[in-house]
């Protein structure tokens, strides 16, 4: 597959879709970091939408992260149950909890190197709490929707989230980094899908390698 390896060409693809989708950004809800935290955790294997509805019942009940930190773990488990491997999810955001009240006087960290040593917490989630609470950007957030497209955009050649966000970082403007996520993410949502993406319909066919490999009729 060709490979897109100047600034200008990603340059392009990202000026095409923030014209596409003009208002993408994250759809999880949230309204303070730590919430976000516990948002992005719960999202793993899981659909935002499905997310969202947890959450909105979660946010009620646990007011603040003291609430959090006290939870009984078998409870908490059942208001997370829906949004998959509940039990893991369950004690880490609690054990994250009591971690950033005893390390962090109770407020989330705002770098990658302390996201990541919290319990649940990898880079994805870091990188998202990272550019959504705190408008840093240290990195790219790489989600299934992030590997597939920028593999058939000729982006990175690789399969593992952490060098593909490697090689979207070498060719992607910082300034760029936190927005191209969810740009992919849209994209990848209304028209790259991963069983039959609607080539026709994508602003991106004349650039795009996959449609040149594959023959796709456009």
């Amino acid at each position: 597959m060709k490979e897109i390896k100047e600034n200008k060409s990603i340059s392009e693809i990202i000026k095409r879709l923030k014209k596409h989708y003009p208002q993408a950004k994250i759809i999880l809800k949230y309204s303070n970091p730590w919430e976000l935290l516990v948002a992005t955790v719960l999202s793993a294997q899981c659909t935002d939408l499905t997310v969202n509805k947890v959450t909105e019942r979660l946010f009620r009940k646990y007011k603040n992260i003291k609430d959090y930190a006290n939870a009984r773990l078998i409870e908490f488990e059942q208001d997370i149950k829906s949004t998959g491997f509940f039990r893991n999810k369950a004690k880490n955001i609690i054990e994250s909890a009591k971690r950033i009240l005893k390390d962090y006087k109770g407020k989330v960290p705002d770098t990658m190197k302390e996201l990541i040593n919290l319990p649940g917490v990898a880079r994805k989630t870091a990188n998202v709490i990272l550019y959504n609470a705190f408008s840093k950007k240290e990195g790219i957030a790489v989600d299934t929707h992030v590997i597939r497209l920028s593999q058939r955009l000729g982006l990175t050649k690789n399969k593992d989230p952490k060098k593909i966000e490697k090689d979207l970082m070498k060719i992607a403007p910082k300034k760029q980094w936190g927005l191209i996520t969810y740009l992919l993410i849209d994209h990848g949502r209304a028209v790259c899908n991963a069983k039959k993406p609607l080539c026709n319909q994508c602003v991106l066919n004349d650039i795009c390698p996959y449609v040149i490999t594959y023959n796709v009729n456009v």
